[in-house]
């Protein structure tokens, strides 16, 4: 009989969550049914949009239940498998995280592409990040090759691919970020970087001087002042792809943009998105990223917690200023 340790959520949290909200327990696995599969996780995801699940109320998708194992992206690797399409040893991505084993339908999970890359890319530059960041240029935003391409939260885990995509593609690319370190990377790439721990007024301020043309597509991480900035920066017809608010997250009440009649005036395009509901384009993402990655013509950083007990750290590490680089993984033991 296999254990499983886990993490919940004991309560709701106002504002940004104590680790003392996170619980480890531990139960045991049940026998495997026709179908399903034992994993043992080897990589674990945390991700800015697990805050929202937190607060017990439905959005695009259903919140932690109190008290219950919770979820999130994962590598894990195959122990035993009722299923034919999956054997022991096969490594697979599955939403059973938080966690250190796993039994999960076959149906739930997806095997991994064959690309020589370290098998945690696939929860960062080749996951789930890495797809929102080419979604949102692409499907939202129809970058092109003749656009000024603002991105916040530029070197984050889907920030840091989406500059990088648009510079490959031509684009003159603003990028911000939250501490000079940071900014120094987003140069390195070819990047106008911004800091954006300032005020509104002068965070356009810096992005006119980096791109005095004016912004065509703004790719939003961010919400807050830097929102307030980005209005401020676009040109008539502008884009903006709606990724997520981070600044927003922990906050009580979020007060609109305080120029937001300027949607109207510059005519702007605005659309949120979820990029589960763009799925079906992982494939013509990972053909057109996988091969840049493998020969390490795409760069992306990591933070890597080490031990399923440093979890929740490295979840809260996302709401930490300057604290972390790129995509936050937590390593489980071998």
């Amino acid at each position: 009989m296999t254990e499983s340790r886990y993490f919940v959520v004991t309560d709701h949290p106002k504002g940004v969550p104590d680790e003392a909200l996170f619980e480890l327990r531990t139960d045991s696995l049940p026998e495997l049914a026709s179908g399903q599969l034992k994993l043992k996780n080897l990589w674990l995801s945390v991700d800015p949009y697990m805050r929202n699940r937190m607060d017990g109320v439905k959005t695009y998708i259903d919140p932690f239940e109190l008290n219950a194992p919770m979820e999130g992206a994962a590598i894990g690797e195959v122990v035993e498998s009722s299923d034919e399409r999956f054997k022991a040893g096969d490594k697979v991505r599955h939403m059973a995280g938080w966690r250190d084993h796993a039994v999960v339908d076959a149906n739930h999970v997806e095997p991994l592409p064959s690309y020589d890359v370290p098998l945690q890319a696939y929860l960062g530059v080749l996951g789930m990040p890495g797809m929102t960041a080419w979604t949102g240029l692409n499907t939202i935003a129809g970058l092109t090759g003749e656009d000024t391409v603002l991105v916040s939260a530029a070197s984050g885990a889907v920030g840091s691919l989406a500059v990088q995509l648009a510079v490959q593609k031509g684009c003159t690319v603003v990028g911000t970020a939250g501490s000079k370190e940071k900014c120094q990377w987003l140069e390195s790439l070819g990047v106008h970087a911004v800091n954006h721990h300032q005020s509104a007024e002068d965070i356009a301020a810096d992005i006119k001087r980096a791109a005095p043309q004016g912004i065509d597509v703004y790719f939003e991480n961010v919400g807050g002042p830097m929102l307030d900035a980005a209005l401020a920066s676009m040109n008539d017809f502008g884009r903006i792809a709606v990724c997520g608010m981070i600044s927003r997250y922990n906050d009580g009440e979020q007060p609109g943009p305080a120029n937001i009649a300027m949607m109207l005036t510059k005519r702007l395009r605005v659309q949120g998105f979820i990029v589960l509901e763009h799925w079906e384009g992982y494939s013509d993402f990972i053909k057109e990223v996988g091969p840049l990655v493998q020969k390490g013509a795409i760069e992306y950083q990591e933070s890597v917690f080490e031990g399923l007990e440093a979890t929740p750290k490295a979840f809260l590490s996302l709401f930490e200023s300057g604290a972390h680089n790129g995509k936050r993984l937590v390593k489980l033991a071998p």
